[in-house]
Formats: C-alpha cells, structure tokens, sequence
C-alpha cells in the first residue's frame, strides 16, 4: 500500500524550541520535518501543529508552525485526548428526512462522520511519548497511521527505537521522508518534482 497525495494529512508533533537541543539528531530532525512541510504545502496537503505545554516549553520552530493551518496546544501527553480529531473530521450533518420512512433495522447508520483525508502521516518529539501515545489513540479509532521515523526523535535513540517497535507491532506503518515525499509525488510528471529534488540534494 502506498501513500496518496490526496488521502493525506501532516501532523506534527512538539517540534519545540526549547525541547529540540536536549534531543538526540535535533537538526536533523527539523530538516526533515521541514522538507515533509514544504511539500505537503506545496501539494495542498493539510498540515496541523501539535505543541505540549508551550507556556513551559515555548512554541514549535517558527519556520515549522509558519506552515500548519492551525495548532493544538495540549498537556495531555496524546494530542487525540485534548482534541486532535475534531479538527480532522468534518463536522456532523443534521438529520434529514422522515425517521419513520424505514424501519430501525433497515436505515443506515451514516451518523459517524467520516474522514475526508485518512491517512495520517505524523512526525515529531518525542517519540516515544507524545508522538507514540497520539499514534496508538489514532489506530485505536480505526485510522491509518504513517510515522515518518527520520522526522521522529527522543533524547535516546533506544528511547526512539522502542517506540518505533512498538508502533510496528499496533499496526503503524513506518517510513521515512523521501519515501513519504516519492510516495506522494508519484512520477516524475508532477509539478512539485523539481521543488521535492532541491529538497532532498
């Protein structure tokens, strides 16, 4: 299964400012996190920020959070529990029609809004806090998760690895940004192939 341009959303995750220096491969990190930015923008893919406790920790790298729609501040250590998915499922429709037009049994259940865009690609720190608790709340609601592990860090890479283990084994599946970004491109036709090369050179 590969990643579609059209069925993705960006998520990233507690790129603070003040977190990123104690973490192991930092800038690195960052980079990535940048060039996954610039291409989900450059594509008209959604990007959404996710800052932990930004009165402690201070806000995302400015660059970063320059390019999310929107950003969740959250202390919850799992951006789903303080309100991730409201943000990217659609609003419900009211009901319409006769209620008795059918019996019970026969109507369809098209209450439960669907997801427009259901893959979502996450990145961000740490890794194996808030980035693996927000994934695990994600796959626990039946949604397609994408870590992409060289956008993902902690302050050990054993720390990191673990996660990433365990997001394997919970049905995550992992890659890394120029699979994410070829994935998205798909040829080499597209018009964002010239800006993904500069990217990756």
């Amino acid at each position: 299964m590969l990643l579609n341009e059209q069925d993705s959303q960006l998520i990233l995750i507690d790129y603070q400012d003040r977190l990123m220096p104690s973490l192991h491969e930092g800038p690195s990190c960052i980079q990535n996190a940048l060039r996954l930015a610039k291409t989900a923008s450059a594509m008209h893919i959604p990007i959404w920020g996710v800052e932990q406790n930004p009165e402690k920790l201070g806000p995302n790298h400015a660059e970063l959070k320059s390019y999310c729609s929107k950003t969740l501040n959250k202390m919850s250590f799992s951006a789903v529990a303080d309100g991730l998915l409201d943000w990217l499922v659609p609003p419900q429709r009211p009901k319409s029609g006769n209620a008795r037009s059918l019996p019970k049994h026969l109507q369809k259940n098209d209450d439960a809004p669907q997801m427009q865009r259901p893959s979502l690609v996450l990145a961000g720190c740490e890794a194996h806090v808030c980035l693996m608790q927000t994934a695990l709340e994600l796959l626990d609601n039946e949604i397609e998760v994408w870590v992409v592990t060289d956008a993902c860090t902690s302050r050990t890479e054993r720390n990191r690895d673990a996660a990433f283990d365990r997001l394997a084994g919970s049905g995550a599946e992992l890659l890394t940004t120029e699979m994410v970004l070829f994935e998205w491109l798909k040829n080499a036709d597209h018009p964002s192939f010239k800006l993904v090369q500069s990217l990756i050179k």
